[in-house]
């Protein structure tokens, strides 16, 4: 039995072209995007008050919004090209812009941090785990940690801003 040989071009074309996402993949990226429109419609309805609201809250909804889009893109495209690389860096940056603003949004626990915050600091931990993997070719382990942090930090925490009385909730039932 021969084996066929493979030129660098083709053994390049199938590690950007080969890639078939998972089903994990798929249902995430449809996760992040209902996340997305639900926090479109929640600040469309609050849109009234959102010039109101310090500086930090649409900073944080702008860095949020960034991840939510980008992560379907990310997920189930080509991986190991260079716009993988800068798409991935871009989202990055937003998931720590977003972690790093978290700590100036105390208005929970009468101005003091909460539980909340010990997600940021997770965020900000994982977003280094997620780049040096990614640096040192441990696919498994990046895609283990991008899992986790978009299911912790993008979908668990933000389905929790729409319950317990917070601003989207309140925006959302208006």
């Amino acid at each position: 039995m021969a084996t066929q040989a493979t030129s660098p071009k083709a053994a390049q074309s199938n590690k950007l072209w080969g890639y078939v996402p998972q089903a994990m993949d798929y249902i995430l990226s449809a996760a992040c995007l209902a996340m997305l429109g639900a926090m479109a419609l929640a600040i469309w309805r609050g849109q009234d008050q959102l010039a109101q609201l310090p500086l930090t809250y649409p900073l944080h909804f702008g860095t949020l919004a960034i991840a939510l889009a980008l992560t379907p893109v990310l997920l189930l495209r080509a991986k190991g090209d260079k716009a993988h690389r800068v798409m991935g860096y871009v989202w990055i940056a937003a998931m720590v812009i977003t972690a790093v603003d978290t700590f100036f949004i105390r208005d929970i626990n009468d101005g003091n941090f909460s539980l909340i915050h010990l997600l940021s600091v997770l965020t900000l931990f994982v977003c280094w785990r997620i780049v040096s993997s990614a640096r040192a070719g441990d696919h498994v382990a990046h895609r283990g940690h991008v899992r986790g942090i978009v299911i912790g930090a993008l979908l668990v925490a933000g389905f929790f801003t729409f319950m317990f009385n917070r601003l989207f909730a309140i925006w959302i039932a208006m």
